[in-house]
């Protein structure tokens, strides 16, 4: 793999003390997480105690202030070790930065230091049944009743909906208006009238709590707004391009994890009497994805470097997911096939991250609608 430039020492040190915390504290649950269908909410605590939750977090809030840097050595490392069911990269990396970007003060302290510790777990609402991607759809509604917002509807696939303390939740405030009724008002658990689904069985992330949330006549009380009313499509849109970087990055670690172990398995499975590595198609193929993914790993870290300079823009963000996602299908793919039936068993790690690795085209805006943002770019 290509030596990357993007990280300094502090953060290899950093990725050292990730790593051995997930080896000792997830690693060991993670098949057990996957048939209870969610984590244990002590790693979350357990998580917080080491800096691992929002480390972009001012130190006013608890957290250590750093760039996103650190957010993406969690993130890589929770990916190369399979560990699907942390949702901590919607946690620190999507839902959480709504709160720090657009929060008031007294939103910030009241939130903030408790997503840091992990007592806190947040979430963000914004797929409904029928909308998809399709965020100027959406149903929710959210009407003004002296101090409070009246709140009814429903969300679908939203990421750590059960153990969700505190929801993100994208709602109209005027139905009339398109986009510009679009606003954001965080909801939280126990609220009288919101109500969490069942946790939703999945193809892939098994681990991971997924759900369905209702609201009827829920009241929530207008301190409670994110931001300005009306603006919210606006903020969506400010904050999917690290949403999207966040998938990419993600898709990148799964991807080259995958990779090495194949390149090891190659190296040991005999057919015909020799290993599996000594046939040129072997060769050829491990040839192509290495070259695939070299590539790529270099386009991801200039995305990143860019992100941290505050220059991502939402079209280069759209690439970067387009070619993780679509990447990583190809090469979890073909490496499977390299495994033969072994690559079929769950017992092997490739086959979950085949499983998990279908979601990466689809949420965060599927492959169909980057392709449409960025055709949009160069045709308009």
């Amino acid at each position: 793999m290509i030596e990357r430039k993007v990280f300094e020492a502090e953060h290899d040190m950093f990725r050292d003390s990730v790593r051995k915390f997930l080896e000792a504290e997830a690693v060991p649950f993670h098949e057990q997480w996957e048939k209870d269908g969610q984590v244990d909410r002590a790693v979350w605590r357990k998580a917080g105690e080491q800096g691992l939750l929002v480390p972009t977090a001012p130190e006013e809030y608890g957290g250590v202030g750093v760039d996103f840097r650190y957010n993406t050595v969690v993130t890589e490392e929770v990916s190369r070790l399979g560990l699907s069911g942390l949702g901590f990269a919607l946690h620190s990396d999507i839902s959480v930065p709504y709160i720090l970007n657009y929060g008031t003060p007294a939103q910030k302290q009241k939130y903030i230091p408790g997503c840091v510790s992990g007592d806190i777990i947040t979430a963000i609402a914004m797929t409904e049944p029928g909308t998809g991607s399709d965020l100027q759809g959406i149903k929710t509604t959210a009407v003004l009743d002296g101090d409070h917002y009246i709140v009814n509807g429903s969300k679908t696939f939203i990421t750590n909906g059960q153990h969700s303390d505190v929801v993100v939740v994208v709602v109209k405030t005027d139905p009339n208006a398109g986009a510009a009724g679009t606003s954001l008002l965080l909801i939280e658990a126990g609220t009288p009238g919101f109500e969490k689904g069942a946790n939703l069985k999945k193809l892939g992330l098994k681990a991971q709590d997924t759900s369905e949330l209702f609201f009827n006549d829920v009241r929530v009380p207008k301190e409670n707004l994110l931001g300005e009313e009306g603006k919210g499509f606006i903020y969506l849109m400010e904050e999917l391009s690290q949403e999207r970087l966040s998938i990419a990055l993600i898709g990148m670690a799964a991807t080259e994890s995958i990779l090495l172990q194949t390149i090891d398995y190659v190296k040991e499975r005999k057919a015909f009497g020799k290993p599996i590595a000594a046939f040129q198609n072997t060769q050829f193929q491990l040839a192509e994805m290495d070259t695939e993914v070299t590539s790529a790993r270099v386009f991801i870290d200039r995305c990143l470097e860019l992100h941290i300079e505050g220059k991502l823009d939402a079209v280069t963000a759209a690439k970067a997911k387009l070619l993780s996602s679509e990447l990583q299908g190809q090469v979890i793919d073909q490496c499977l096939q390299f495994h033969g039936g072994y690559g079929y068993m769950l017992e092997y790690p490739v086959a979950r991250a085949y499983a998990d690795a279908r979601i990466q085209r689809i949420y965060g805006g599927t492959s169909e609608i980057m392709k449409l943002i960025i055709g949009r770019s160069l045709t308009e």
